[in-house]
């Protein structure tokens, strides 16, 4: 259990400027992380296990893919209680993002809004930082690791697939499973890559290259892609045969939301950027029904967006997703939300 109430903890840091609470929070995991004061945000892990794109994960609630880019708090995180965790986008090179402010608070509508634009240090540094987790040198069973790979924002948009080839090269052994983001906003022209011809070019080749690093490493690594929730019935439908079609091992559904209808009127909410949390909720639902009636009932699909609650945890599984992930939730509610939601979920999957 947490030593620290977390509600204590968040009125101090959100006097701060988000970006800058955001980097003093994961400077103060990695220090902790390992050692005995990390029980200050600790929770026991849940014990739910599912078998999912042949991994056995511990339970059904993991950190999104943004909170980490670096892969610094691998292990911090997975003292939180998260049966697994994603951390990126990691690109190949190094890059700053776009430029700040990029993250706000709309604490009226439980959300963010983010432009930060895949800032990171890059491949070979997150790889070091993957390395060094202690839950990947000593290889822990238990919590299970996604690396999220994505383009460089100066690679234009034709020449996307190479970024992805070559994160796909580096990140393969150290995964696993990997996650192919197509759906972040705030990289220009990105989700273009979720068109049908765009679409079935990019996930054609990662097929590909995966067949070849299958034999390299001896080890079929799980491949999800990750797609918008601003998406109509039609465009899920093409995401799902491409999916299929490329033996793909699954899905995440959802990033962050364009629109802004949900906050119409709030401070901040016409930033440009992605919106998460308690507003895109009923969107990322929504797609997931639509990816679960096209999918079938066994093709995996990892849940995220607006899970402020155990309620809503609980709400993306009626929706047909298998596993949830937490980003924004995490921020509001903190620790507690993890354990909470795996708690729910493992009652509400056994009745």
């Amino acid at each position: 259990m947490s030593l620290v109430p977390y509600g204590l903890a968040r009125r101090v840091f959100f006097k701060l400027d988000p970006e800058l609470a955001h980097e003093l929070t994961m400077a103060g995991i990695a220090k902790l992380q390992g050692t005995l004061l990390q029980s200050v945000y600790g929770n026991a892990r849940v014990d739910d296990p599912i078998e999912l794109a042949g991994l056995k994960f511990p339970n059904r609630v993991g950190l999104a893919a943004g909170l980490d880019k670096n892969a610094r708090c691998i292990d911090g995180f997975g003292a939180m209680g998260f049966g697994f965790v994603e951390v990126g986008t990691v690109t190949p090179k190094a890059q700053p993002g776009n430029p700040k402010p990029r993250l706000f608070r709309l604490p009226k509508a439980h959300a963010l809004i983010n432009r930060l634009g895949f800032n990171n240090e890059g491949l070979d540094a997150f790889l070091a930082n993957v390395q060094r987790s202690a839950l990947r040198r000593q290889g822990t069973p238990g919590m299970l690791l996604g690396l999220n790979i994505g383009k460089n924002a100066a690679t234009p948009i034709e020449n996307a697939t190479d970024d992805y080839l070559i994160c796909l090269d580096g990140v393969y052994p150290h995964a696993d499973y990997v996650t192919v983001n197509i759906s972040s906003p705030n990289t220009k022209n990105l989700r273009a890559l979720q068109s049908d011809e765009a679409l079935d070019a990019l996930l054609g080749a990662i097929a590909t290259r995966r067949e070849a690093l299958q034999k390299q490493h001896g080890k079929r690594i799980p491949i999800f892609v990750k797609i918008a929730p601003d998406l109509d019935a039609a465009e899920v439908a093409v995401i799902a045969a491409t999916l299929v079609r490329h033996g793909m091992d699954g899905v995440v559904a959802t990033n962050t939301t364009l629109s802004r209808d949900a906050v119409k009127g709030l401070p901040h909410a016409e930033e440009a950027g992605g919106l998460s949390g308690a507003p895109v909720r009923e969107a990322s639902n929504r797609v997931i029904a639509q990816l679960r009636a096209a999918l079938g009932p066994t093709f995996p699909i990892i849940g995220v967006g607006g899970i402020l609650s155990a309620e809503d945890a609980v709400e993306k599984i009626r929706a047909g997703a298998d596993v949830v992930q937490i980003y924004t939730g995490l921020i509001y509610h903190g620790p507690q939300l993890v354990k909470d939601a795996a708690l729910a979920i493992k009652s509400a999957c056994r009745k």
